[in-house]
């Protein structure tokens, strides 16, 4: 394959999913809007961001095993076009409850995309930019909530929040019919490489029996679960800051959308430099992605406990924008982890696990407990609290580096038996 051809691919993957969680996040900039409309509290708005991550999660890993087997490619056509209709939908949506099945149909379009997708793009990519890609793929998700949240806002003001939904189906559906034209299945698996159904392919039966490894090893399971509970903080911030800024610094929906999308941003770049960290620190001594990953769910902890602690203004800003760089700035080293713990195999179903880890117990109640927090304590009294989940995140990360090396033995081990003989290596 082409080097041309392999960052098209990474492009089109990228672009759609910015029109992912653009769709997903488009919903933030009109929370004011609905709000005052409908009448709603801070647990309604917040169950209506939470459950498209709930249906990402509890959906994930099932849909991906499916498109492991089907085809990855037509199954993120089809999770593309799934999540553009259900945002058109939400477009005419005439109640909350209307609006609640709107959203859940966009969870369950983006359900396998996210795994799915980076499976695609690490497959025909060099392993050792495996932090890199991840932490940029990943990033995507923060870059699509910009866009997501400034011109959703934009679009509100000028036009009403049921435009805002329409644009961001309509983008999708404009963007998964190139990806249709340009990439396709045959070129993704060139001659002379392993396909499904060959030595090393994702038939049923190697699918059996490597399934369990999944879950085999303490690291993996420590990736899986730090990487979740440090995006609870990152999910909550990319909910509320545009709440957050309309109701403490009393911007306007556009205004305040605009703003949250630049912290949004931040977010991003953070993905994007703790991959490239990762890989750089790691290059010699693997082991020191999870240092990475510690080191960022610990810096954003004390970053974002100081944020909501100062007054409104410029130092506020300041040490939010620190805060939100550090955020999520686990993300890349936590996909390399698993991708180095998990058979090639089942890539798309190992992500998948790790997106019904970041879905379940991150991007999932993030927005939804924030919500209920802030019906009780206020939004700012719930800000203060969000952070403290990263003392659970590093402790994940502490284990999983503590049993990392002998795990990736571990797997090493079983991977060579567990390969077919060949016909010369068979005894007479």
């Amino acid at each position: 394959m082409s080097k041309g051809y392999a960052w098209t691919v990474f492009a089109l993957g990228f672009g759609l999913l910015l029109s992912d969680y653009m769709s997903r996040q488009v919903l933030n900039a009109v929370f004011p809007l609905l709000k005052t409309e409908w009448l709603l509290s801070d647990g309604a708005l917040g169950s209506l961001s939470g459950v498209v991550a709930l249906a990402v999660g509890v959906l994930t890993f099932p849909m991906s095993l499916m498109a492991d087997r089907w085809g990855r490619v037509r199954s993120l056509l089809l999770a593309a076009t799934m999540w553009s209709l259900a945002t058109l939908g939400c477009a005419v949506s005439a109640s909350y409850h209307e609006m609640f099945v709107g959203r859940l149909f966009v969870g369950i379009g983006e359900a396998a995309y996210g795994s799915v997708g980076i499976a695609v793009v690490l497959s025909i990519f060099p392993v050792t930019l495996r932090a890199t890609l991840s932490g940029a793929f990943i990033a995507g998700g923060a870059f699509g909530s910009v866009l997501g949240v400034t011109v959703g806002g934009a679009v509100a003001q000028a036009a009403g929040w049921r435009w805002a939904f329409a644009t961001m189906g309509i983008f999708g559906l404009v963007l998964a019919a190139v990806y249709a034209v340009v990439v396709k299945e045959s070129r993704l698996a060139p001659r002379g490489r392993p396909s499904d159904g060959e030595d090393g392919g994702a038939t049923p039966g190697r699918l059996r029996a490597h399934l369990p490894r999944l879950f085999s090893s303490v690291s993996a399971i420590s990736a899986y679960v730090g990487s979740g509970l440090q995006l609870f903080i990152a999910g909550a911030l990319l909910s509320w800051l545009p709440s957050f800024f309309n109701r403490y610094y009393h911007m306007a929906p556009a205004e305040a959308g605009g703003a949250a999308g630049a912290f949004a941003l931040v977010i991003g770049l953070g993905m994007i430099f703790g991959g490239v960290a990762s890989d750089r620190i790691s290059s010699s001594a693997p082991i020191r992605k999870w240092a990475v990953a510690a080191g960022c769910s610990l810096g954003a902890l004390l970053l974002l406990t100081l944020t909501f602690q100062l007054p409104t203004g410029t130092a506020q800003l300041t040490a939010l924008a620190a805060g939100c760089l550090l955020s999520a700035g686990s993300a890349g080293p936590a996909a390399a982890m698993v991708a180095n713990l998990t058979p090639a195999s089942i890539a798309a179903t190992a992500f998948a696990t790790l997106t019904l880890a970041n879905s379940l117990l991150g991007l999932a109640p993030g927005p939804a407990v924030t919500g209920m927090l802030a019906d009780r304590f206020g939004l700012l009294g719930a800000l203060r609290i969000v952070p403290l989940v990263a003392v659970a995140a590093t402790t994940a990360f502490l284990i999983g580096r503590h049993w990392y090396e002998r795990d990736l033995l571990r797997l090493t081990d079983l991977t060579v038996k567990a390969e077919p003989k060949r016909p010369s290596e068979v005894p007479s």
